[in-house]
């Protein structure tokens, strides 16, 4: 083989990277780009790791391919575990669904009681979030009974013509 590292790397490309590509289309699924991606980062390790150069070509191939397999496999590993969580035991299956909906909605709704007034907003907070009667919400607010069941009948209004205008329909 030749003396500079740029000739040992052209050498190195010239008489295994058609067959290494052959083989990492193979292990890849025949994803081009993933193939490609693992036969440079197989030359690079041969690289950096000169000494294996120096070995006789069929060795040497044999060697690619192994760097080439664990590339593969490493990621797939990698890969995995990055979909998998461990737990210390099997969650039991939630029949409600999950809550991804619940919590947009909640969104939505926090953004448009945002376009309410302050009044508006305090009156539903009592009634519909803490849940008071008219006459504690009248007592928490300092305002008579009348008012509050008046502000929660347009308050709920304006938050229905609020989500409306956002797209939200019943």
């Amino acid at each position: 083989m030749p003396e500079t590292p740029a000739a040992l790397m052209e050498q190195l490309y010239e008489e295994h990277a058609a067959a290494l590509w052959v083989f990492c289309l193979r292990l890849t699924g025949h994803d081009r780009s993933r193939a490609e991606d693992v036969v440079q980062e197989t030359l690079l390790r041969a690289w950096r790791n000169s000494h294996v150069l120096e070995r006789p070509p069929g060795s040497l191939r044999s060697w690619l391919y192994t760097v080439a397999r664990n590339i593969v496999i490493d990621e797939w590993r990698t890969h995995r575990s990055e979909r998998e969580l461990p737990v210390a035991e099997v969650p039991e299956h939630d029949a409600r669904g999950d809550k991804v909906d619940e919590l947009l909605l909640s969104w939505i709704v926090a953004d448009a009681l945002q376009k309410l007034s302050v009044d508006h907003r305090a009156v539903l907070r009592e009634c519909y979030y803490r849940g008071a009667s008219v006459a504690e919400a009248a007592d928490r607010l300092g305002i008579p009974p009348g008012t509050v069941k008046s502000r929660s009948h347009y308050a709920l209004r304006a938050l229905a013509l609020a989500l409306e205008e956002m797209g939200v329909s019943p």
